[in-house]
């Protein structure tokens, strides 16, 4: 039987293939979401923002990848029973679909990017602290020290992109609709 946390939600991962797969998922999943931001502002013809939330999506691609190669696996796993630690509906690097706005500036994408990154570094701290089983514990610690890494590297890049002033969302030609 599975440990379960206090509120008796979720199970926490008892092997380290379980933990892999739900970090291989979180990797996954932000990835498509940056995928989905990139097309929705490339409906809105929002180019600049377009190609970050690209980048985004390659990057976390590539964590895929790398779990994927580490664990020696060929193709995804059947996903990990849920984690209970776990803020919100979406995995800790996936942002919530509302968080973007059409006229959203690169700085903006870095905003949700590093909310994301610093979710993730929470999640497997809290992970690496309740794990019982050695193994998922290191990898873990090991997870959690690359989102730091991750942490630094996006406030980084805000450095180097202008923050919007304060009216950046009044749209100067917004959309008008006739009955």
């Amino acid at each position: 039987m599975n440990p379960t946390t206090a509120s008796g939600t979720g199970q926490l991962p008892t092997t380290l293939e379980d933990f892999m797969a739900q970090a291989l998922q979180m990797e996954l999943d932000a990835a498509q979401r940056y995928n989905e931001f990139a097309d929705m502002m490339e409906t809105h013809n929002n180019v600049e923002v377009v190609e970050w939330f690209r980048k985004m999506a390659v990057i976390e691609g590539k964590h895929a990848t790398q779990i994927m190669a580490e664990m020696g696996w060929k193709e995804v796993p059947r996903s990990a029973p849920r984690s209970p630690l776990f803020e919100g509906f979406e995995t800790p690097e996936s942002a919530p679909i509302d968080e973007v706005h059409y006229l959203m500036r690169p700085w903006h994408v870095l905003q949700l990017a590093l909310a994301n990154e610093e979710r993730a570094e929470r999640f497997f701290a809290r992970l690496a602290s309740m794990a019982a089983v050695e193994s998922v514990r290191k990898a873990a610690l090991e997870l959690q020290q690359e989102e730091a890494e991750h942490v630094q590297l996006v406030k980084a890049w805000m450095l180097k992109v202008p923050q919007p002033d304060g009216n950046w969302a009044e749209d100067p030609d917004p959309p008008r609709y006739d009955d």
